[in-house]
C-alpha cells in the first residue's frame, strides 16, 4: 500500500527523524463541529450513523479538512465488535450505551460468541474510503476497545462513574473475568488485523477505564489481554500498535510492558517521566488536558509549548491530548491548537 505523504506519524513512532511534530487529536470528528452535526442529524441515530460507510468516510475526513490534522482516525465505535458477538445495545441520549442483557453471572459469558469479522465489515470499507477520499494524504488509524474497558461496559450494562459492579464481579469471579478477557481479546485481534489488512496504517488500543482499577488489579486482569492482542498481531504485521490508558499515573510501568509502538497517556503524568521510561524503545503520545482548551488562547499556546519543550527536539513524540475533545469546545481554539503545535514544534 501507498505510504502517506504526510507520513509524520509513521516516522515519529519509528523514532526517524522529523521535521515538526505530529499532531492529531482523540475524538477529534465530534459535535463540536458544527459539520459533524450535520452529518449526524442526516444518519438519524449514532448507530446508524458509524454504520453508514458514506457518512462515517465524510465524519472521519473533516478533522483533515478543517484542522489540517496529521492523521485520520475513522468514525467508529469502541463498542462496534460487541453486537455480532451476541451483546446487543443502543445508545440513548443524553446516557450514552445501554446494552439489552448485561452480564450478571458467569453463565452469561456462554453467550459471547466468537467475532465474524464480516459482520463488521462496514469498518473496512470505511477504512477504505477514507484512504481513498484523502488520497492518502496522511495516515489512517484504526481502533478497538481494550478487554477490560469492553468487559466493564458488558458487565455494567451502562457508563458508569466508579464500575462497581465490574469490579465486583471480577473480584467474585476473578477466573471466570479472565476467560472473558481473553475471549475478547481473540476477537479484538481478528477484529484489528482486519483494519490493517482493509488499509489502516497504525491501530490504537483505548483502555478507557483500565485507570479505574489498582496497580495489582491492572497488572492481574487489564494487562495481560492486551499483551496478548499486540503480540499475536506483531506475528502478523508490522505495522505500529499505539496502546492508550487513561488514569495511567499509578502503573505506568506495568503499562509499558505491554509491547507497543507507543504509549498514550492522560496529562495526570508528566511527559519527561514516561520519556525516561520508554524512549528510543518506544514513542510516546500526549498529553495535553483537554480542559485546557477551555481557556483562552495565549493560555493554550503556553500549555502546548510546556509539552513540547519537556520532550525536546528528539522525535518519538505525536501531540494528543490525554482525552477525547468535548462537545462544547469552541472550533477556533481546537484549530488553534493544531496551528500553535505545527508551528511551535519546527525542528
Amino acid at each position: 500500500m501507498q505510504t502517506p505523504k504526510n507520513d509524520l506519524l509513521l516516522r515519529a513512532i519509528k523514532n526517524q527523524p522529523v521535521e515538526r511534530t505530529p499532531i492529531w487529536l482523540m475524538r477529534q470528528a465530534g459535535r463540536y463541529m458544527p459539520e459533524y452535526r450535520q452529518l449526524r442529524k442526516k444518519a438519524g441515530s449514532f448507530k446508524k450513523f458509524y454504520k453508514n460507510v458514506e457518512l462515517s468516510v465524510e465524519a472521519s475526513i473533516l478533522p483533515k479538512k478543517l484542522l489540517n490534522v496529521d492523521a485520520t482516525i475513522i468514525f467508529s465505535d469502541i463498542l462496534t465488535p460487541l453486537e455480532p458477538m451476541g451483546f446487543n445495545f443502543e445508545f440513548k441520549e443524553g446516557e450514552g450505551p445501554v446494552f439489552e442483557s448485561p452480564i450478571i453471572t458467569p453463565e452469561d459469558i456462554k453467550r459471547l460468541k466468537p467475532l465474524n469479522v464480516e459482520e463488521v465489515n462496514y469498518v473496512g470499507e470505511i477504512i477504505k474510503g477514507v484512504n481513498e477520499k484523502l488520497n492518502r494524504e496522511i495516515p489512517t488509524i484504526g481502533f478497538c476497545g481494550a478487554p477490560f474497558t469492553l468487559a466493564a461496559y458488558m458487565i455494567e450494562g451502562r457508563t458508569s462513574r466508579d464500575f462497581k459492579k465490574a469490579k465486583a464481579f471480577m473480584y467474585n469471579y476473578p477466573q471466570d473475568f479472565k476467560i472473558l478477557l481473553d475471549k475478547l481479546a481473540d476477537a479484538l485481534i481478528d477484529y484489528l488485523y482486519f483494519q490493517f489488512e482493509s488499509g489502516a496504517d497504525v491501530v490504537q488500543i483505548f483502555d478507557s477505564w483500565g485507570g479505574y482499577l489498582s496497580p495489582d488489579d491492572y497488572k492481574e486482569f487489564a494487562l495481560p489481554p492486551i499483551k496478548k492482542i499486540i503480540s499475536k498481531l506483531k506475528e502478523k504485521t508490522n505495522k505500529p500498535i499505539i496502546h492508550f490508558t487513561k488514569g495511567v499515573a499509578g502503573f505506568l510501568d506495568y503499562m509499558i510492558t505491554s509491547g507497543a509502538d507507543a504509549y498514550s497517556v492522560d496529562w495526570m503524568i508528566d511527559i519527561k517521566v514516561v520519556k525516561e521510561k520508554v524512549y528510543p524503545k518506544s514513542a510516546v503520545q500526549g498529553n495535553l488536558d483537554p480542559i485546557v482548551l477551555y481557556a483562552n488562547k495565549e493560555v493554550i499556546k503556553k500549555k502546548a509549548v510546556e509539552i513540547l519543550e519537556k520532550w525536546g527536539s528528539d522525535s518519538g513524540h505525536i501531540f494528543n491530548l490525554g482525552h477525547g475533545l468535548m462537545p462544547d469546545m469552541e472550533f477556533e481554539k481546537v484549530r488553534f491548537l493544531v496551528e500553535t503545535v505545527q508551528k511551535e514544534s519546527i525542528r
